[in-house]
């Protein structure tokens, strides 16, 4: 009997999801699609996160049973590759690129950013995502495109889009983490009369370098934008 498998479980047959028909060939036209519960499943997600998705919290979103749900997603393994395809579609794909391989691939880590700053569940869900369906492969298209003033082949410039999107994800995760845990104006006060107190001790000397250098913009935004640029403008040919 069909169940709310756990993401990574059980594979996904790539062909069997996005290559074949969606919709039944038989009987009475449905109420519903496969674009309809993915959609029911992602404003579950956005709103009380991953483990709020089941087959049966989302039938009920769409008022429909929950077996009938199995013959558009099998499992929640498979929901979870329809919903990261969903989203990846609010990435635009037809925007001119620059020429500027290294300026093109930062606007498209930015746009990666927003995306799952709008999504939180997203960087989780990728972590178990092996399935590129539609979007994902439109989006994968252009910034392999925007790559290619590297002069490396495909495969290469396929392995930097993977960092990019890995490093992406990673930062992200841990900016929501710090986000959702923050801290008191009185802890962060304590915290940082302590990292003082341990740089003064003599026996930290980088540490008391490092916290006596300017400080930088602290923002989000501005935190990300330094990492990055430090990870795509060191990049180098193979």
């Amino acid at each position: 009997m069909p169940h709310d498998a756990q993401p990574g479980a059980a594979g996904v047959d790539p062909e069997q999801l996005w290559l074949r028909p969606t919709e039944p060939r038989r009987g009475r036209r449905p109420s519903y699609s496969r674009e309809v519960i993915t959609e029911a499943a992602v404003t579950l997600a956005d709103a009380e996160g991953l483990e709020a998705v089941t087959m049966r919290r989302v039938a009920g979103k769409v008022n429909a049973g929950v077996m009938s749900l199995y013959s558009y997603a099998p499992d929640k393994e498979t929901l979870l590759e329809l919903m990261v395809d969903h989203v990846s579609g609010e990435l635009p794909t037809t925007t001119p690129l620059t020429g500027d391989w290294r300026a093109d691939l930062k606007t498209i880590a930015h746009l990666q950013r927003a995306l799952m700053l709008r999504h939180p569940w997203l960087p989780a869900a990728l972590s178990t995502h092996r399935t590129p369906g539609p979007h994902t492969l439109a989006f994968l298209e252009h910034a392999l495109a925007a790559l290619r003033p590297t002069g490396l082949d495909g495969a290469a410039r396929v392995e930097i889009f993977a960092q990019l999107t890995g490093f992406v994800t990673g930062h992200v995760h841990h900016e929501i983490a710090r986000a959702t845990a923050a801290r008191s104006p009185d802890q962060s006060a304590a915290e940082a009369r302590y990292l003082a107190a341990v740089a003064a001790d003599g026996r930290h000397p980088e540490l008391a370098e490092a916290l006596s250098a300017p400080q930088r913009p602290l923002t989000p935004e501005a935190t990300f934008t330094r990492f990055l640029n430090r990870l795509i403008d060191g990049l180098e040919r193979d």
